[in-house]
């Protein structure tokens, strides 16, 4: 059994995030001692790894929620996961794409500025307050 905070130290979970999951139903609810302190299981503890790891994939608390589904249902087809899956898999590569145009503008804005000085109509400034000094929307 452990408690909540060897869970967090093994997970590297912060304590207030595995209360969250806790309250959420992604975690089950912990058992608790006589002095009322939260005591998890070997179950536990690979419900909380498989969610950390998740998080750490990008996939989002009802992503995580409806795998947790699936997974108490080994039953079902895993059609349903591989579909969440390949959804995170487009949301990542659109944020790349949007990162990628960012990187190019930043990269375009920066190099504009001679460095004569901010008073001297600085480059950099302008574009930020001017949405029309940028080649991409973004």
């Amino acid at each position: 059994m452990f408690s909540i905070g060897a869970l967090s130290k093994q997970t590297k979970v912060k304590v207030p995030t595995i209360r969250y999951y806790e309250e959420m139903g992604l975690l089950p609810e912990a058992e608790r001692t006589s002095g009322n302190q939260r005591r998890y299981d070997e179950a536990g503890l690979e419900r909380l790894s498989f969610i950390k790891h998740a998080r750490d994939l990008g996939f989002s608390i009802d992503a995580i929620s409806s795998l947790i589904e699936l997974q108490d249902h080994p039953d079902r087809s895993c059609e349903a996961a591989t579909s969440i899956a390949t959804s995170q898999l487009e949301e990542v590569r659109t944020k790349i794409k949007r990162l990628k145009t960012l990187e190019k503008e930043l990269s375009r804005i920066s190099k504009g500025c001679d460095g004569a000085g901010v008073s001297e109509n600085c480059y950099v400034l302008a574009s930020l307050a001017d949405h029309d000094f940028c080649e991409e929307d973004h």
